[in-house]
């Protein structure tokens, strides 16, 4: 009865469906040349329990045991899948399922931030000026018209959100079309007061988008709103996955691949919704 209820939390967790999706990504493992060692874990238990850490907010150390794999070695192969670029590349490939389904709408393209505390602090922490000067990160997220996360990134508390405006549209993949080449621009972008820079209007000019950046002291904040709950919608479900409510990763790298991950199945709810 135990494992019968652990198998149906793990395919709640990551579907197969997900999994032929992940599995041909995930890097090989290679055997020690002297031989010996212990026999490798299966990867989508390691890949279960990933999921299970970023959806629970659980720490490491208390994973259950019934996933099949130890702590030291699922902290070991999030390690090692961050590095190697893994969530990046799975998250690229969700978004092609749903480009080449037409179900990514290029007609706009909003942008926010939001920012969490840092427990351990860090690199790219900074004292939150929302949190009387704690020590906090803050996520960054361009959705596109209808909130599905097209990238994300992360940044200090303290960084203004309008530095964050270029890393997130040049970080935008390449995303399959059910017609014609793939594309990567939106056809206009919308963003808050915080992005009205003259100079960041011209550049989004010049990537061939049209501007649709709230102008300070002129545009109020109701008109605002019409289209920025899209994007807020958006953060609020990667922060339904309860390990980015609160940073206690020490290296950024860490915090952005849970982002990642969030934004990669938040994609996923969308494709799997639309293909049921």
């Amino acid at each position: 009865m135990i494992n019968h209820v652990v198998d149906d939390l793990s395919r709640r967790l990551v579907p197969d469906e997900l999994w032929a999706l992940a599995q041909p990504l995930i890097p090989g493992f290679d055997p020690r040349p002297q031989g010996g060692g212990t026999a490798p874990v299966d990867d989508r238990a390691v890949f279960t329990a990933i999921v299970f850490v970023l959806t629970s907010g659980c720490a490491w150390r208390y994973l259950p045991p019934s996933f099949g794999v130890t702590v030291p070695t699922a902290h070991r192969r999030f390690t090692d899948w961050t590095k190697a670029g893994l969530w990046r590349r799975l998250h690229r490939v969700v978004l092609d399922e749903l480009g080449s389904q037409g179900l990514i709408d290029w007609s706009r393209a909003v942008l926010d931030g939001a920012s969490v505390r840092a427990k351990k602090g860090g690199p790219m922490t900074g004292p939150n000026p929302v949190d009387r000067g704690k020590a906090g990160s803050k996520i960054h997220v361009l959705s596109d018209r209808a909130g599905i996360p097209l990238s994300v990134a992360v940044s200090a508390a303290n960084t203004n959100d309008s530095y964050a405006l270029k890393p997130l549209v040049m970080a935008i993949p390449a995303i399959k079309s059910r017609r014609g080449p793939r594309r990567r621009k939106p056809a206009k972008l919308h963003g808050d007061k915080a992005y009205d820079q003259i100079d960041l209007r011209h550049w989004v000019r010049e990537q061939g988008i049209a501007v649709r950046i709230a102008r300070k002291g002129i545009e109020s904040s109701t008109k605002l709103g019409k289209h920025r709950w899209v994007i807020e919608r958006s953060i609020a479900w990667l922060f339904g996955y309860h390990r980015l409510s609160i940073r206690y990763e020490r290296y950024a790298n860490h915090f952005c691949a849970f982002l990642t991950l969030a934004a990669t199945l938040t994609c996923y709810k969308k494709l799997r919704k639309a293909t049921t």
